[in-house]
């Protein structure tokens, strides 16, 4: 399980008062309000950071970061990568999993025959699809849905499906 979860990263300055522009890599924006910290990962540097002010522009979320006051002190983040803990996340409901959770998971089908490996996850209107790589090379899309995934067990690394004809 992963233990730290990314929600944004630093695209840009915003103004010259030290603030930046975050795209949000998280399903909901609006959660940049609640959250009081962001752990900031450029690669080179690893550090936690107190929100001390979120408004929003477009499709983007302006930070601005205690401590944090010019231009000159954020310039060098911009690429930056911004994590929360775990802890932090948003509650699931029944049946709902972090996408950062489910990539690299074991597929196996309901015989326990293994079928590859979950390398992305297509969110689309009605339902996600997981994107499995085979060991062929190829790829396979698994709609999301109860007919197709019948188990999911993260602490395993394992989701077990139903091929559905037709699918293959």
């Amino acid at each position: 399980m992963v233990s730290e979860m990314q929600v944004g990263v630093i695209t840009q300055t915003h103004g010259i008062r030290g603030e930046v522009k975050v795209f949000p890599t998280t399903d909901d924006a609006g959660r940049f309000k609640k959250l009081k910290e962001v752990i900031l990962d450029n690669g080179r540097e690893r550090l936690t950071l107190e929100i001390e002010g979120v408004k929003f522009f477009k499709q983007y979320a302006i930070l601005k970061f205690k401590g944090y006051d010019s231009i000159n002190d954020v310039e060098k983040y911009k690429g930056a990568k911004l994590c929360i803990r775990r802890e932090q996340a948003v509650k699931l409901q029944k049946d709902e999993y972090f996408i950062a959770d489910l990539i690299d998971m074991e597929v196996v089908t309901e015989d326990g025959a293994h079928f590859g490996k979950i390398k992305d996850v297509l969110t689309t209107g009605a339902n996600d699809v997981y994107v499995v790589s085979r060991e062929a090379g190829t790829e396979v899309l698994l709609p999301a849905i109860r007919e197709c995934v019948k188990a999911v067990d993260v602490e395993q690394g394992r989701v077990t499906v139903h091929i559905m004809d037709g699918l293959l």
